[in-house]
């Protein structure tokens, strides 16, 4: 259900998840993104098999999602380097690539997550902001800037000014982790 939110918050209008086998519920989350913000959605697997699995297992859903037997790192820092929300399973062979690949060059900033990376050291060696969230088996969390905030400004940045910040709150009763986006007015800073 968090990825619902994220990428529905967010505005998501091109979302690409990565699948290291068969499609399932990331998936499924993500096509009732699609729903809410009326996105394009795409899903890299690795054959033919896991095509046809990935099909089973989402049953009638398979009409919203569009699949590719492709390789994940060449589709997005190519032919996909203008979607704004990827999903890649870190279980995946080449998954630091896939990483690598989206923080190069992004038409337009980009959600990243990272499914199943508690087992894995992509969150240490990411040369963005990322986070590791304790959900699921780790969720890897990180925004990519577009070229239009990376380097468009007359600062060489974003010229000083941030438009929004993520804050990650922890309930002390329940131990529940919530994240949230906060708007900057004016880039200035709102105090929690």
């Amino acid at each position: 259900m968090g990825l619902i939110a994220i990428a529905a918050g967010n505005n998501a209008q091109f979302m690409v998840v990565a699948c290291a086998a068969t499609a399932g519920s990331t998936t499924l989350c993500l096509i009732a993104a699609s729903h809410q913000t009326v996105g394009r959605l795409v899903c890299i697997v690795k054959g033919i098999e896991e095509l046809e699995s990935s099909k089973q297992s989402l049953n009638s859903d398979t009409n919203h999602v569009e699949f590719v037997l492709r390789n994940a790192e060449s589709l997005l820092s190519n032919e996909y380097k203008s979607a704004d929300f990827v999903v890649i399973d870190c279980n995946l062979e080449n998954h630091e690539g896939i990483l690598g690949a989206i923080q190069n060059n992004r038409e337009k900033s980009t959600i990243v997550l990272g499914c199943n990376a508690f087992w894995k050291d992509s969150w240490v060696w990411s040369r963005s902001n990322s986070h590791l969230l304790p959900i699921g088996e780790g969720l890897l969390m990180m925004r990519v800037l577009g070229k239009s905030e990376n380097g468009g400004g007359r600062n060489g940045g974003s010229g000083g000014k941030r438009r929004s910040r993520w804050v990650v709150k922890v309930d002390k009763c329940t131990g529940e982790e919530h994240v949230f986006r906060i708007k900057l007015p004016g880039g200035r800073a709102v105090k929690a």
